[in-house]
């Protein structure tokens, strides 16, 4: 995932702020240096001075800089918690509580996979009513789940979450255990492609955000009010979470108003890290299977330095490239062959767990009790050596 700075004023003024914290306590400690000097001065004339405790009053630029960070979270908080819904299902077990949020003005919302993805007899909490849900969509290997109601609703904006980086301020707003709406405010820690040897099905933002039961499915945003993620599931302790980028989530979204249904796509080749770097990538084409990657002229040994406007560097690099293939969609790649880069134009085929045959990483067929219901494709199951198929 391409991790550009952030654009957004928000952070810019963030900056700032800190900065403005900075100053004041330099001036503040020249200023006591100063008094401090002027005081010697005058013992060593034989003036003496009443003495006075040390002023611990905060500096004004550290209030007000404390005071515009809250702010803009407050902002964030009133501008969205409107389109933050409370989501109550029932599944074999138990009650299921989750967030979701409104992503359109026709009532479809989104929410994680693990609140919406298995349950039934869907009610949402919104404008102090309750409306009865429908789920439209539930999709295992991205983690979300799409429900709707019959209303008229406000809806989030959608941000980038390429935008983000390392330290980027955001909030969630989610409903945790039996309490109301609640904003939480942290930053990005990471952008993770596996967690404890696992990787996942694209690359994950990992919050320092505690995540609290309830909270599954809630918007994460940028300081400008934007979704830049959902909140799927949290660490050890709960002191962090996982969130989906929003991007991954529209790519469902986008499959179900085009065709009804998730569609993801592969190509159906093999990779594992090359010896040798050429062209920046260390990605090398193993063995192609019997797929639309055999029958445009892919050949193992190819180093792939592109599939569709993901640019690869590496074996890993493939599990974003995959993720974002559309069976039915022509995609463009290109590899690097001899002295020379070739570009095909291949039309993606339905991934395996699309047509719910469970597929190894080899491509060989799993048994078939691996299978899943429509819609709820297997997750990548890559090994913990770099290797995959896009």
């Amino acid at each position: 995932m391409s991790r550009l700075s952030s654009s957004s004023r928000s952070s810019r003024a963030w900056g700032v702020q800190l900065a403005a914290v900075f100053r004041g306590a330099v001036i503040a400690a020249i200023s006591s240096l100063a008094v401090g000097s002027a005081c010697s001065k005058q013992s060593d004339q034989g003036q003496s001075s009443p003495s006075s405790p040390p002023d611990l009053t905060p500096q004004p630029v550290q209030q007000q800089s404390a005071v515009a960070i809250s702010q803009e979270v407050k902002d964030v908080f009133n501008r969205a918690a409107r389109s933050v819904v409370k989501i109550h299902g029932v599944d074999d077990h138990s009650d299921i509580f989750g967030t979701g949020f409104f992503v359109d003005p026709t009532g479809t919302l989104y929410t994680s996979y693990t609140v919406g993805g298995e349950a039934g007899s869907f009610s949402i909490e919104f404008d102090g009513k309750s409306y009865p849900a429908r789920q439209i969509l539930a999709d295992v290997r991205s983690g979300v789940a799409m429900l709707k109601i019959e209303a008229t609703t406000p809806a989030l904006p959608m941000g980038k979450a390429e935008q983000l980086e390392v330290a980027t301020p955001v909030v969630a707003i989610g409903y945790p255990l039996d309490l109301p709406e609640t904003p939480s405010f942290g930053m990005i820690a990471g952008f993770d492609r596996k967690y404890l040897g696992r990787y996942f099905s694209t690359t994950h933002l990992r919050v320092n955000l505690p995540a609290q039961r309830g909270e599954a499915g809630a918007p994460l945003l940028n300081l400008k009010g934007e979704v830049v993620g959902i909140l799927v599931s949290s660490l050890e302790s709960n002191s962090a979470c996982y969130a989906l980028p929003i991007a991954a989530a529209e790519k469902i979204r986008n499959d179900f108003v085009r065709f009804g249904e998730v569609r993801h796509g592969w190509i159906g080749a093999n990779v594992t890290e090359a010896k040798t770097t050429a062209e920046g990538s260390r990605a090398e084409i193993t063995d192609i299977l019997a797929t639309p990657a055999a029958e445009c002229g892919m050949k193992a040994g190819d180093i792939l330095l592109q599939v569709g406007r993901t640019k690869v560097r590496e074996p890993e690099d493939v599990l974003d490239a995959s993720f974002f293939i559309t069976a039915g969609d022509t995609v463009p790649i290109t590899v690097h062959r001899g002295n020379e880069d070739i570009t095909f134009n291949v039309q993606a085929d339905f991934h395996p767990a699309s047509r719910n045959i469970p597929m190894y990483p080899d491509g060989r067929q799993a048994p078939m009790s691996a299978t899943l219901p429509p819609n709820r494709g297997l997750p990548l199951n890559l090994q913990s050596a770099p290797e995959g198929n896009p």
